[in-house]
C-alpha cells in the first residue's frame, strides 16, 4: 500500500487535544495488522540504501514505528522523551510552543561521535520537536542521516523548520 492508500486507516479526531485541532490518530492504523505492516514497509523501502548506525524515535507514537524498524534492521534504538522521563544522565533541548515552551531529552550516552542516526516519528506538524531532536543528536556528535515521518501536515509548514535535513513523509495532509 502507498501512503495515500494508508490514509483511510488514520482516524481524524476533531477538537483534540483542544478546540479547532483535528488530531490524526494512528491507533486505527496500528489495529489493522496489514496496514501497520505496510506502513513499516514504507520506512524500510526509504531506508534500504542508507547507511546508518541507530534509529532515534520520538515519544510516544514514534516509539512504536521506530521500535519496529530498529528490530527489523537490527539497529540500536534511541529514545527521545519529554523532560524528566529518562532515568540516567540526559541533555535537554527546549522549543517554543504557541503557548509557552516544552523540552525533549536524550541520554548522554545514547550517541557516539559520528554515529549516523535516522529520526522516526509518526507526525510532522510545526517541526519544533523534530528540530529539537536533531539538535540533541548533533550536540552529542551524531550525524542526521534522515528524518522520517509517517504523516505530514504540510499546511503547518514544519518542513521549513527542518531545512538542511533530509526529510520524507508518506501520508500528506495539505489542509486541516
Amino acid at each position: 500500500m502507498t501512503g495515500e492508500e494508508l490514509k483511510k486507516y488514520i482516524r481524524n479526531v476533531p477538537d483534540f487535544p483542544k478546540k479547532g485541532i483535528v488530531f490524526r490518530d494512528i491507533t486505527t492504523l496500528l489495529l489493522d495488522g496489514y496496514a501497520f505492516h505496510c506502513s513499516i514497509n514504507l520506512f524500510l523501502e526509504e531506508l534500504k540504501d542508507k547507511q546508518f548506525d541507530k534509529i532515534a524515535a520520538i515519544e510516544s507514537r514514534g516509539f512504536i514505528l521506530g521500535g519496529a524498524l530498529a528490530n527489523r534492521l537490527q539497529k540500536g534504538l534511541i529514545l527521545i522523551r519529554k523532560q524528566g522521563k529518562l532515568p540516567a544522565k540526559t541533555i535537554k533541548e527546549e522549543y517554543k510552543l504557541e503557548y509557552g515552551t516544552d523540552a525533549v531529552e536524550i541520554h548522554e550516552d545514547a550517541i557516539q561521535k559520528d554515529d549516523k542516526v535516522v529520526i522516526i516519528d509518526d507526525l510532522l506538524a510545526t517541526g519544533g520537536t523534530a528540530l529539537s531532536s536533531c539538535r540533541l543528536i548533533e550536540k552529542l556528535g551524531g550525524k542526521i542521516e534522515s528524518v522520517l515521518f509517517l504523516i505530514e501536515l504540510s499546511f503547518l509548514k514544519g518542513r521549513e523548520k527542518l531545512q538542511g535535513y533530509p526529510i520524507n513523509s508518506f501520508i500528506n495532509y495539505t489542509s486541516e
